[in-house]
Parts: C-alpha cells; structure tokens; sequence
C-alpha cells in the first residue's frame, strides 16, 4: 500500500503492528489511523485509500481494534465499515496475525489476538461488526450497488435497528434504477418516536450530496402553504432563504430531496397539490404557471402513524426480543397501509411508492445504543473504566428505557449516569 491512512506515530510497541518502510524507516515505530474521523473519511472519499488496505500486517479494521492508543475507535471502525470493510479478514489470520510476544512465541497458538475477536467486543462495536457480516447487509448493499444510490447503503453505520425498512426502501428505489423513464420515489416512514425516521431522512440526501428541503406540516394551514414553506432542516449549517416552490426550480431536473415532517399533522386538503407530483413527476405549483420537473425528486415523509400498532404488533410476536422477521415486517406494512390511507387519503397513499414502518428495537440494539452513547457521552473517563463497569452503565440505562420515546430516553438515561463519573 503506497497510500496509507491518515496517520500519526507513536514509540513501536508491539511487534506485530510495525508498517512496512513506505509507511515509515524500520527503526521508527508504528502508525495508527489518525484519531480525527472526518480525516479518515475525506481519506476514504477521495479514494486514497481503501477500507480493506492494510496497516503494516494487518487490515485497518483489525488495527484499529487492536491498537489501544486509538481512542475514537468506535467511530473510526463504523466509518470502515460504512466504507466497505471486510469484517471477514478478522477471522483470518494472513490479514490479522495473532499478537506475539517479545520472545517470539505465540501465545494464541494462531489465533487472532483477543483485542479483535468479536465476542470481545463492546456491544456496539459488536453490533456493527456483526452487521457488516450479516445476509441482510449483504442483500442491502447489492440492491443499491452500481445505481446512483450506492452511497445510501452507508446509513446502516449510523443507526441501530432497521435493517428491513431499509431493505424496502433499497428495493423501491432498485426498481426506480431500471426504470426507463424513471419518475419520483414517495416514500412514508411511520412508526413510534425515537426510532430514526427523522435522522434517515435528512441523512439521505447528505450521503447522496444532492440537495434538500425540510417542510414541516405541523405550520402548514392551507394547500398554498406547503409551496411557501422556508426548510426547516436541523442539520442546515445555513438557513435557506428558498421556499420549496423555489426549491424545486432551482433544482428542477436534478436529483434532489423533499422531507415532509410530521405529514399526518395537517389536514388532507392540504395534501392534494401533491397528487400530480406523485405521479407525474409534474409540479402545477400553481394555475397558469408551466409545470416544474420533478421526476428525480425523492420525497420522504415522516410520521407517527400506526405507533401504537406496531408496538401491539410486537406484543404478539413468539419472540419479541428478536429482531423482527421480514414475513412478518411485511404483515406489520400491509397493516399500517391501511392506517396511512385513513390519514392521508387512498388517493394519495396509491401514489406513495412505499410505506415503511419504523420497528421497536430488539435487546441486543438497545445495548448497542446505550453503549454508544456511554462511549459518546462518557468521554475520558468512560476510557478509564473497565468493561465490568460500563456494562453496568448500560444495565442500569436500560431500566429506564421507555418504548415510546426510543432511542431518546437510552440518551437521556445513559447522561445521568455518566454525569457523576
């Protein structure tokens, strides 16, 4: 590897992690990948480097893990992973050899040291790990592979949960690649709070670099407010000046993004302009204007209807600590359709390409976020505990979880546990 990853150095002490001399003179000490995140994602973009390149004699992936002095290691594996790591090379010792001492024996017999094996992992780091190895990830990632959504499927590494909403949504827009004349993706993402609706939608259109705009119905009173709402994005460094009518010319012809939040909390009529849009990929913003091309548009709408079924849905699952099966995912959309067409009208739910229910999580995800944010929230002195220790952190934040509110309440209970650390 002539390109290595960001990288800064340190006095070599483990034998099994010095580079080769186009990372540094033998008698130097090793390299690590820089601590900085962005660093190592600009690196990533750029394709300088790969995520499968190796640091001296072992994979990124496994240096990371092994190597103690990289302290964002969580953050630094995602973006590996997120960016096509193999987890599999792990497992392999020519990719990742066994630690040896300074005697030179082996003390593993061949085994990959102890630091990457993934029963060894923090409940986190193991969950994404074990994500990237899973079929379904595997199925994702070849639904969007060579279509101009590729980059979507990196979304997996930055939430927990909801691997068949997104095998839906990269089935819908799938079919929209092979299309011959494409037209608008209209999706509804729906479920209880806390779940991650909000965050993939305004995620989409960041992993796309495509612009977007934020509508929220919650201030929409009238049909001709929806065209003159301003973005309300929370992610916008820059508030937008642009309206979504301007918006859309602005943008017109070209790929780009419409959230409408919290779209069950204004009245249908207000809805109806969307008719066309849906399924034309026209815009008659307004009467004796010429139509607006929207037919690369993809609008996300989020809401919180069905909340209540899904979580009586779960209720009557076999085994509700379990991720949810796609046989039953798809009885649970067929269900909550339904629910969609008496809130926004079977004329506007006949053109939404798909409905995507936002799941509750299974035990294993709700300790991979409290773990999470203990590590997010616990900076330096959550480094200092013990593994014994901060599982008993996350024990005692999922006491306090609450279904409704999600994720939010993991937050909420893991910061008044770190606080006094």
């Amino acid at each position: 590897m002539t390109n290595p990853l960001p990288v800064g150095e340190y006095p070599c002490e483990t034998p099994n992690v010095c580079p080769p001399q186009t990372f540094a003179p033998p008698h130097c000490a090793a390299t690590h990948p820089s601590d900085d995140v962005d660093q190592v994602r600009v690196a990533l973009e750029n394709g300088n480097v790969t995520a499968n390149d190796q640091v001296g004699p072992q994979c990124a992936l496994a240096f990371t893990l092994s190597n103690d002095q990289i302290t964002n290691k969580l953050d630094i594996v995602k973006t590996l992973l997120a960016y096509g790591a193999d987890p599999n090379a792990l497992d392999d010792p020519a990719l990742n050899p066994p630690a040896r001492s300074p005697s030179g024996v082996d003390p593993d017999q061949g085994l990959p040291s102890l630091g990457t094996n993934v029963e060894n992992l923090d409940p986190a780091t193991r969950y994404y790990v074990s994500r990237a190895k899973s079929e379904a990830m595997q199925k994702n990632r070849a639904l969007v592979q060579r279509t101009e959504f590729q980059p979507l499927a990196r979304v997996c590494f930055d939430l927990v949960g909801q691997d068949l909403a997104f095998e839906q949504l990269f089935r819908a827009l799938n079919t929209r690649s092979k299309q011959r004349k494409p037209g608008p993706v209209v999706a509804v993402l729906c479920g209880p709070s806390g779940h991650g609706k909000s965050f993939v939608a305004h995620r989409f259109s960041s992993l796309l670099d495509i612009p977007s705009h934020t509508v929220n119905l919650t201030t929409v009173r009238t049909p001709g407010d929806l065209w003159k709402s301003f973005s309300m994005d929370p992610n916008e460094d820059v508030i937008s000046q642009l309206t979504l009518e301007e918006f859309l010319i602005e943008n017109e012809g070209r790929p780009c993004v419409v959230v409408l939040d919290e779209i069950e909390k204004t009245a249908k009529e207000n809805l109806f302009s969307l008719l066309v849009p849906f399924e034309l990929g026209r815009c008659p913003i307004e009467a004796g204007k010429r139509h607006v091309d929207v037919r690369r548009v993809t609008w996300l709408a989020t809401s919180n209807i069905g909340q209540e079924t899904v979580f009586e849905f779960d209720k009557t699952r076999i085994t509700p600590d379990k991720p949810i099966s796609r046989q039953e995912y798809l009885q649970l959309t067929t269900t909550l359709r339904d629910q969609v067409s008496e809130h926004l009208g079977a004329s506007l739910l006949s053109r939404v390409t798909c409905v995507l229910p936002f799941v509750p999580f299974s035990t294993e995800e709700l300790r991979a976020i409290a773990a999470e944010s203990v590590m997010s929230l616990g900076g330096e002195e959550v480094s200092r505990l013990n593994p014994s220790a901060i599982g008993g952190i996350i024990d005692r934040a999922l006491l306090a979880y609450v279904a409704r509110e999600g994720a939010r309440s993991l937050y909420r209970a893991v910061s008044n546990e770190v606080v006094d650390l």
